[in-house]
């Protein structure tokens, strides 16, 4: 099990686990972003990831990829 943030790009992931304050993982959630879920990375920069879902893409910051493991 690794960070979101050690993922490449172009690399699909499945979450295993994702904790931080209700509002961030309700809004993850209502992008089709939890546990159990797979993504792709699309993009990394130094200040976050674009990651996304079959159907949409979310831009996230470094401290939330973080608190992602996967």
């Amino acid at each position: 099990m690794q960070v979101l943030t050690e993922a490449r790009p172009g690399e699909i992931c499945e979450i295993k686990w994702m904790f931080g304050a209700p509002e961030i993982l309700g809004f993850m959630k209502r992008h089709h972003i939890e546990e159990g879920s797979r993504i792709r990375v699309f993009q990394s920069w130094g200040g976050g990831l674009i990651v996304g879902t079959e159907h949409e893409r979310v831009a996230i910051s470094r401290d939330i990829a973080e608190r992602i493991k996967v």
